[in-house]
């Protein structure tokens, strides 16, 4: 589980939306607000590469499909592993005992 967020979704809204339609430095903005100033950054740096403005970092959307095919990635190791653990397991039976095959 996520730690829970430090600020509020509407702080970063609000202050994300103060740097963009003022152009004020993210700096002054972030000083205003009590925020951390690299905090801000990356929310501002976030916001353009949804809105497509910004090349080399993905979307929130790519961000979220990344994590939970990730996740599945796991998955799958771990069931691989299971199967190929039981396989070895199998054959080793098979090799004590010809009569008697794994089921």
């Amino acid at each position: 589980m996520p730690a829970p967020r430090k600020y509020p979704d509407e702080l970063r809204v609000r202050a994300v939306r103060e740097v963009r339609a003022t152009g004020r430095p993210v700096a002054h903005v972030a000083k205003g607000l009590g925020i951390r100033e690299e905090a801000l950054r990356g929310w501002v740096r976030q916001a353009e590469a949804d809105a497509g403005e910004r090349d080399g970092r993905l979307s929130t959307a790519g961000l979220d499909e990344l994590k939970q095919l990730r996740e599945e990635n796991a998955a799958l190791r771990w069931a691989n592993e299971i199967l190929k653990a039981a396989s070895v397991f199998c054959a080793q039976g098979i090799d004590r005992s010809r009569t008697r095959p794994c089921r």
